[in-house]
């Protein structure tokens, strides 16, 4: 069976352990998750977590049915059609070109967000097969350290 790539986004209580509970169904079934963002919903007392994770389309449908069965769960969706953003943000050394960094991040809808003594900071928020690629092209330039944020989604 083909491992797939899925965006689950779930809308929970936001309360303490509901992270914990979701993340142990993964775990407690050997199911990896990519990346995991949380944030609040704006007005309300939900969280939007966006899970990414591979696997079968077995394997999905379970994750997919155990989640629904958590109590703090209000709704869950994996959808083909959602919209997809990752944030990574590039330190370099101030000897490499500040105009060619601002122009790689500016390819990749980002720019220069901070400026030191002896170094600078990119930041870049794109897909995550564009982030991929911006640090493919970043590694000219000799990155002293990458942060990579994980991916955020909405259904389209």
């Amino acid at each position: 069976m083909e491992n797939v790539r899925r965006v689950i986004s779930v809308l929970v209580e936001n309360e303490s352990s509901v992270l914990s509970r979701i993340s142990g169904l993964f775990a407690g079934r050997g199911y990896n998750i990519e990346t995991l963002t949380v944030a609040p919903v704006p007005n309300s007392n939900l969280s939007h977590i966006t899970i990414v994770t591979k696997g079968s389309a077995r394997v999905l449908e379970q994750i997919t049915k155990q989640l629904h069965k958590l109590v703090p769960v209000y709704k869950v969706i994996e959808h083909d059609e959602m919209v997809e953003k990752e944030m990574v943000l590039v330190k370099f050394p101030i000897e490499e070109s500040l105009a060619d960094i601002e122009a790689l991040c500016a390819a990749y809808n980002g720019g220069i967000v901070n400026v030191g003594v002896n170094i600078c900071i990119g930041m870049v928020a794109d897909e995550p097969c564009r982030v991929r690629h911006f640090l493919e092209a970043t590694q000219r330039y000799n990155p002293i350290e990458i942060v990579r944020g994980g991916v955020v989604a909405i259904e389209r």
